[in-house]
């Protein structure tokens, strides 16, 4: 049986995407007894395959190739490309991303980093103007904000490493829909109005978007021909398709006409690499999440691990909100001091995943009490914009992937390279450019991630799955450095036994250490919740609109049912999702 779910209407709203994975499950070491009996029973398979995107062509192109013989690893790289074409607005070639992956036959769970790397012309000077501030435009717009992409090298990564086809087959779908166009949908529209003056900056842009001689407006074909070659050479020539040649050159040129400088050695160099995931246990589920250069995995486990003694569900709004905040705002405490590229900074993750750490950053937590953020200390103790897109994908063995991937705010810099199509990320911003002083997303940083040649940046992308005995549940969202508290309240909800669409559209809350504010969206908190936080010295701003996108799925093992959930809260008006189960 076919369970098509597209451009679905729930509560007012064109939905998108719904986000499908399954994976069996495990428990943590209190229920021992329950894991010997799980590993003792045949291996549990998923009742079909599930691919969900952020847009209806991407889902499509996954389903191409897996009729073709294609596993989920190649579904994922049709999927990725399709989405780099249809939602240059959130993601591209030109960027980066995060993929989460459970190879069925090994067991093993991966996460493959395709994070951006910084230049070698890259320095902390570059990015101040005469005064000594952070150049804010240099930061964000045109070739000085662009990072060294890194999806290509994943894209070819995964078909050489995990895939069963051939890159050009998975590369197929993407490189037709950009040669044939398709039709441009709102936030397209809406997104190039609030950039437009940015992006008409650069000729190589202006060839792509005012190629009729307007801005894009919804309904018309958008047709992107250099990026269709781009990726016929990737899908030819592997990592030299992109990475040398033809269009390594067109890059390197395009750059250095925009004032900015990268070398050959830049790009010939970028390599992916293959990390261990973040994991942990909490209230019973084992939690597997991404590690640096994503910041979210090790705040998931600070901050869940801070509140695992209390039963949340328990105490009244106030309690629970207060109690929330409050882990919210030590685990970014310690985002924003130690954490950095792995292959650059030496962390303490050991340390700041362990249990007893929790417990004693919870021993600092007053029950009824803010605790000021500039009373958490700003120094280390001795040892990312809704613009980004997610999509996940499990096939009938059991292969998982969930994907992150950008290019950081609204179209990235804002500048296409011409004759490749491939428009630039701006995720130089995600560095800290100038120690202590907030990025776009408000977020500080300090020695562990300022700018280095070569270096990763740091990302709150944080592709997750919590598994139990019983249920797997997958998660994933875009929104900046709120993606790490929408997985978390995403996670709670699950544990209070809510079903994926009640946790998609569970109202949130946010807190990121400084600025000291809690964050609401409009709903989330009462009048009375909100006094009460103000009492205890919160301050709370309740009238934010919305953010996020977030997209789950969950495997319930003892009845042998998919579910899922899709945001409410931004329709994109293509979004997909697909379940084939006999």
């Amino acid at each position: 049986m076919r369970i098509a779910m597209r451009k679905v209407m729930l509560a007012g709203f064109l939905v998108s995407t719904t986000l499908s994975l399954a994976i069996t499950g495990c428990a943590t070491s209190g229920q021992a007894a329950d894991v010997a009996a799980a590993n003792a029973s045949p291996t549990l398979t998923p009742p079909g395959t599930a691919i969900a995107s952020a847009h209806s062509l991407a889902t499509q192109a996954g389903f191409d190739i897996i009729s073709q013989g294609g596993n989920a690893f190649d579904a994922a790289i049709a999927v990725s490309a399709v989405l780099s074409v249809v939602e240059p607005i959130s993601s591209g070639i030109g960027g980066g991303g995060f993929f989460l992956l459970h190879d069925a036959r090994s067991g093993r769970d991966v996460f493959i980093d395709a994070r951006e790397t910084a230049p070698e012309s890259a320095t902390p000077a570059e990015y101040l103007d005469k005064n000594g501030d952070l150049d804010r435009d240099r930061a964000t717009n045109g070739p000085w904000s662009a990072g060294i992409p890194g999806l290509p090298a994943a894209l070819v990564h995964l078909a050489d490493d995990y895939g069963t086809l051939p890159l050009a087959t998975s590369l197929a779908p993407a490189i037709r829909i950009a040669r044939d166009g398709f039709p441009i949908y709102g936030r397209l529209e809406k997104g190039y109005a609030t950039r437009g003056k940015v992006m008409e900056r650069y000729r190589g842009t202006r060839e792509v978007f005012l190629a009729d001689g307007d801005p894009p407006k919804v309904g018309e074909i958008l047709r992107q021909p250099d990026l269709a070659r781009t990726l016929e050479l990737l899908a030819e020539h592997g990592h030299d398709g992109f990475y040398r040649g033809e269009v390594a050159g067109k890059l390197l040129a395009a750059v250095k006409e925009e004032g900015g400088r990268w070398t050959a050695e830049d790009l010939a160099g970028y390599e992916v690499r293959e990390r261990a995931p973040i994991e942990f246990d909490y209230r019973g589920w084992r939690v597997v999440t991404a590690p640096p250069p994503s910041s979210g995995g090790v705040a998931l486990a600070e901050m869940l691990q801070i509140l695992q003694p209390w039963n949340l569900a328990k105490l009244d709004d106030a309690e629970r909100t207060h109690l929330i905040v409050e882990a919210m705002r030590r685990a970014y405490r310690d985002r924003t001091i130690y954490l950095g590229d792995p292959d650059f900074v030496e962390m303490p993750i050991a340390l700041l995943t362990d249990p007893d750490y929790a417990a004693g950053l919870r021993a600092t937590i007053h029950p009824d009490k803010a605790t000021p953020s500039d009373l958490l200390s700003g120094q280390p103790v001795p040892m990312e914009d809704d613009e980004t897109t997610h999509f996940s994908i499990i096939d009938t063995d059991g292969n998982i992937v969930s994907a992150t991937q950008t290019v950081n705010l609204l179209y990235g810099s804002g500048m296409i390279a011409p004759g490749t199509g491939v428009l630039l990320n701006n995720e130089m911003d995600d560095f800290a450019l100038k120690p202590g002083t907030p990025n776009a997303f408000g977020v500080m940083g300090f020695a562990a991630n300022a700018v280095e040649p070569g270096k990763r940046m740091l990302s709150s992308m944080t592709p997750t799955y919590i598994a139990s005995p019983d249920q797997l549940a997958v998660l994933g969202a875009p929104g900046g450095s709120r993606i790490i508290t929408e997985v978390l309240i995403g996670i709670l909800g699950y544990d209070a036994g809510m079903t994926a669409q009640q946790v998609a559209a569970e109202p949130r809350i946010h807190h990121q250490w400084l600025p000291d504010v809690i964050s609401a969206e409009p709903g989330a908190l009462d009048a009375a919740t909100v006094k009460a936080l103000n009492q205890m010295g919160h301050t709370v701003n309740a009238g934010e609109g919305t953010w996020g996108n977030l997209q789950t799925v969950a495997w319930d093992k003892r009845t042998d049912e998919l579910s899922g959930g899709t945001d409410p809260r931004n329709p994109v008006g293509e979004a997909d999702v697909v379940l084939d189960t006999p």
